[in-house]
């Protein structure tokens, strides 16, 4: 299954949940901190043969966001960014945030009820994590099968 993830306040966010632990490497380079659980969820999602994307309306270079998980020693194996979206939507009539069957997506993982909705007007699943969910991975996990 192809499982992908919205990264701000998903994956990543300020002041809205606990965070993992950061090292030197990666305050040198100023890269963002995960979401505390994130580095286990992914190993899980790994070891049970998923792929794992990242779709995100963020600017962020592909690289940049590769980089960041690859620094707490997971890995993604493709990044759709806004740019990499607004290509490849622009070839659609459709007109949506968010469009995980355009990249062969089974299921995407959000903050937003925005993109729930889109899912349920273009007919793709979603998953809606909430910022207070402390047993976010959890939810993930059992709403997969």
């Amino acid at each position: 299954m192809i499982i992908s993830f919205d990264l701000d306040d998903t994956l990543i966010s300020k002041n809205k949940f606990e965070l993992e632990k950061s090292n030197l490497l990666q305050q040198f380079f100023g890269l963002e901190n995960l979401r505390k659980g994130t580095i286990d969820l992914f190993r899980e999602l790994k070891k049970q043969k998923h792929q794992i994307y990242i779709y995100t309306t963020s600017y962020r270079s592909e690289s940049r966001i590769k980089g960041t998980f690859y620094s707490y020693g997971v890995s993604v194996d493709f990044v759709i960014n806004q740019q990499k979206h607004q290509k490849s939507i622009r070839k659609k009539d459709i007109y949506c945030s968010k469009f995980p069957p355009m990249f062969n997506i089974d299921i995407h993982i959000d903050d937003s009820i925005g993109v729930e909705m889109e899912g349920q007007k273009y007919g793709f699943k979603t998953i809606i994590i909430s910022e207070k969910d402390e047993n976010w991975n959890q939810t993930i996990l059992s709403n997969l099968h």
